[in-house]
């Protein structure tokens, strides 16, 4: 079986064809803009409208929307519950529960950074499934990024594809032996001892592996890299960046002035 190595999904697409520079960018605009805003719907633009249009464009969308339902919105509404009753701001209570009260300034203090935190994942989860991490590493090396550094986001990118894809093919095969994963809660996590430790050494062992790949390809090495696949810089590119870059000063400019 394939091993998938990235979240990324090969579509042809506008934001594919984009430089992993120009999408990294474009997060972390979205990001900034969500958190520096003056205005309090903003992030939620973003959330319900922006990010979801451009995962549209990507192509990636039923991808973006599983991952939203299952990891980006759970985490969200945790946050937001948390801050809707733990907040001790306003006096206008809308709501009780036992000795807990939420107010009208603690619900919207609460939807304002959940949907500021559901910005940034969702920006990152779309960058993920858009952006390969070989050409990421690829571009920020070419633009001078030291290649020990670039190694460490490339890593990050890969671990949890790579877990998943190891802890699956364990399962696969503790089954084949008559390992029963199905059933009660209590079975289920009485079936976990058998996989946790074949998943944790098995890890420990790819680690050395990696590093002695690493030193055969001349990672260390000083001289300069040359690469098969050039990742294209287009003038678009270029702008697109720009004009990010003034969007993210404006909104800065506006915070300023309102404050």
């Amino acid at each position: 079986m394939h091993e998938r190595l990235s979240f990324h999904i090969k579509r042809d697409s506008v934001i594919h064809r984009l430089n992993p520079l120009t999408k990294l960018t474009l997060v972390m605009t979205l990001i900034l803009i969500a958190f520096l805003s003056p205005w309090y719907w903003t992030p939620h633009l973003l959330a319900v409208l922006f990010v979801p249009l451009l995962s549209l464009l990507g192509k990636v969308s039923r991808e973006f929307f599983r991952a939203a339902f299952q990891l980006i919105l759970p985490a969200a509404t945790f946050l937001f519950l948390m801050q809707a009753f733990f907040q001790p701001v306003g006096g206008e209570v809308i709501f009780e529960f036992y000795f807990l009260d939420v107010t009208r300034e603690s619900l919207m203090f609460a939807l304002g950074n959940a949907m500021r935190i559901f910005v940034m994942i969702s920006a990152f989860t779309l960058f993920l499934l858009t952006t390969h991490p070989s050409e990421l590493m690829s571009d920020l090396t070419r633009r001078g990024l030291p290649s020990q550094f670039a190694y460490v986001v490339i890593s990050t990118l890969q671990i949890i594809p790579q877990i998943q894809s190891k802890s699956m093919t364990i399962i696969a095969a503790q089954r084949s032996r008559g390992l029963d994963t199905e059933g009660s809660f209590f079975k289920r996590a009485g079936a976990l001892i058998p996989l946790v430790g074949p998943l944790v050494f098995g890890s420990l062992v790819e680690v050395e592996e990696r590093a002695i790949a690493i030193e055969a390809r001349g990672f260390t090495s000083k001289r300069q890299k040359t690469s098969l696949h050039e990742i294209p810089d287009t003038r678009f590119d270029r702008g697109l960046r720009w004009f990010l870059v003034v969007l993210v000063l404006a909104s800065i400019a506006l915070n300023l002035w309102h404050s």
